[in-house]
């Protein structure tokens, strides 16, 4: 009979198939406040012996002692064929094509086949561990054979002389008493509804689009930590050539009568009541014009004598007069709509343009004052990289790169989001397939430090090729077209029969963001100064958003020592 291989790991652990894993550390415990996910991971094999057999061995896959019940899923393969740009740092696993671990398949039987010659993983986490007791719980993962194995023509058979192996990983969780609190936290992950209608090749919003919305949504909310979505009120000017279009998605019909512009809602309606229901507090509202300067107006759809034409787009300019006239009585009508429909001028960020340049202050500048004065009282904020803009008065509130804030911390700028997405490739985290997951989280623990209030990224399900030219296939262009580094584009996959289906790096991030609230719920006990030295003890120099800590083992060791503190705080 082969030989087996079985590792327990970290969910920091990136297990390739040419790789020998790297066993679970920090004395395999696992530190969490109630209602937090925690994942480990079972690597295995079946090891090479020259055997040519027509059968699979199968293990079947259990935990014990948490009483909460766990989730499996496998940990798939998927091909990257650019991994990263030319600039890199040492901070990669590899900046070689090939296949990542990434994907996160639910499965339908807890049960495992290990492939000879390769290590593959198994996903294992406790999606509610809400009403779990504090306390220490004594772990385990065990794997049990079955005495049936899989023949070469697929049908079950016991063979002859056959022991059933059983291998048991024990490890421990500590649960705090702490419960873990709404997000603090406004995060956003930039929605592409136009995607999802492409990907499954059905009509905007038609009730099969409707539906793979709402499970996009929820799934953003519910689990990933997603509390904001960019809402197309009319198709976002965002990653569209100069002169193409995407797919139209409009959530609000326009009509233009003889007397003014007149505007049905009853789309972002229904659009709304999702995202509250899915968790979803806040909207931000598509940019009113378009990318990379703000040189031209959204692609707009109007009615006009019971005609629908495209009004606005490329070739109207941003200061056109008539884009004016319909954002006087679009953005009141939109506003008071969006307060009836359960999100307050306290829950909506509108945008005027996304990452302008310095070459782009003066289009900027116009595009903005031509709506300034319809946006008084509601927020507005930008992603941009140039300390100018907020330095002139122009963004009063940015969102810089995380290769890029610095100047805004050094300047002492207030209630500062940050953003990354491919540029931010080099010492700085992000979440790339080539990158170790230590370096996606890291961000919970600097957000944290720094008293970030947002995080944006682009990316949450962005199925098309760059400046959307062609769409293409997420299981296997992982880049947008050699555009964006594997990871930047998309963060969940659309799964059969619509469902979504999650990521390494999206468990990972939310992981990072279950980091900050522990930090801040124990700021909440013990005072701030006493959680920076927590962060900083075995750490040398300065934490910044380029020099941090890099390895899995400082975080693990990081939530041990923070559930120990909570230990002191509740016991004095």
């Amino acid at each position: 009979m082969p030989e087996f291989e079985f590792y327990l790991t970290g969910s920091l652990e990136k297990i390739f198939p040419d790789t020998e894993p790297k066993a679970m550390g920090e004395a395999h415990r696992i530190s969490i406040l109630r209602g937090e996910v925690p994942a480990v991971q079972i690597a295995y094999r079946r090891k090479c012996g020259g055997e040519n057999l027509p059968y699979k061995y199968r293990f079947q896959c259990k935990v014990t002692g948490i009483p909460a019940s766990a989730r499996f899923r496998d940990v798939e393969l998927v091909p990257s064929a650019f991994p990263c740009y030319e600039v890199t740092d040492e901070n990669y696993l590899t900046t070689r094509p090939g296949l990542f671990p990434d994907l996160l398949k639910p499965k339908k039987e807890n049960i495992i086949t290990p492939m000879p010659g390769q290590f593959r993983a198994l996903w294992i986490d406790f999606p509610d561990t809400k009403t779990l007791d504090a306390g220490v719980y004594q772990a385990a993962v065990e794997l049990t054979m079955l005495p049936e194995v899989y023949m070469g023509d697929g049908t079950l058979k016991k063979p002859e002389h056959m022991e059933c192996e059983r291998a048991v990983f024990p490890f421990e969780l500590e649960v705090a008493e702490a419960q873990w609190r709404p997000q603090s936290l406004i995060h956003t992950e930039w929605f592409h509804a136009d995607c999802l209608a492409d990907f499954y090749r059905t009509e905007v919003f038609s009730e099969m689009h409707w539906k793979v919305i709402e499970k996009q949504i929820a799934l953003a909310g519910r689990e990933l930590g997603v509390n904001m979505i960019l809402t197309p009120v009319f198709t976002p000017p965002l990653d569209t050539a100069i002169g193409g279009e995407r797919t139209t998605v409009q959530l609000v019909e326009a009509e233009l009568k003889e007397d003014g512009y007149l505007f049905d809602f009853t789309k972002l309606k229904r659009w709304c009541d999702i995202c509250r229901r899915s968790g979803i507090e806040n909207l931000e509202i598509a940019h009113l014009f378009t990318q990379w300067g703000a040189k031209a107006t959204p692609k707009i759809y109007v009615t006009e004598n019971g005609l629908k034409t495209q009004k606005f787009g490329w070739h109207v300019p941003a200061v056109s007069r008539e884009y004016r006239r319909f954002l006087e009585a679009f953005l009141p009508a939109l506003q008071e709509n969006l307060e009836a429909f359960g999100f307050d001028r306290e829950h909506v960020y509108f945008h005027i343009s996304d990452e302008p340049s310095r070459e782009n202050l003066d289009s900027y500048i116009q595009a903005k004052a031509a709506v300034e004065d319809l946006l008084k009282g509601w927020k507005v904020m930008d992603a941009l990289s140039d300390y100018v803009f907020y330095e002139k008065g122009i963004v009063e509130n940015p969102i810089p790169s995380n290769d890029h804030i610095q100047a805004f911390i050094d300047h002492g700028v207030e209630h500062l989001w940050v953003y990354y997405c491919c540029a931010q490739n080099n010492k700085v985290p992000n979440r790339f397939f080539a990158m170790p997951s230590a370096r996606n989280r890291i961000m919970g623990v600097l957000m944290y430090l720094y008293r970030i209030e947002g995080f944006l990224h682009w990316g949450y399900n962005f199925y098309n090729s760059m400046f959307s030219i062609e769409h293409i296939d997420p299981f296997f262009d992982t880049h947008a077209g050699f555009a964006f580094p594997s990871g930047d584009p998309f963060l969940v996959y659309p799964g059969a029969d619509g469902e979504p289906w999650s990521s390494i790096r999206a468990e990972v991030q939310r992981e990072g963001l279950d980091d900050m609230r522990a930090l801040e719920e124990l700021e909440k006990r013990v005072g701030r100064e006493r959680v920076v030295e927590i962060i900083y003890e075995g750490v040398e120099g300065k934490i910044t958003f380029e020099n941090y800590p890099q390895d899995a083992e400082y975080l693990y060791r990081l939530r041990n020592k923070v559930a120990a503190e909570m230990k002191r705080a509740v016991g004095k």
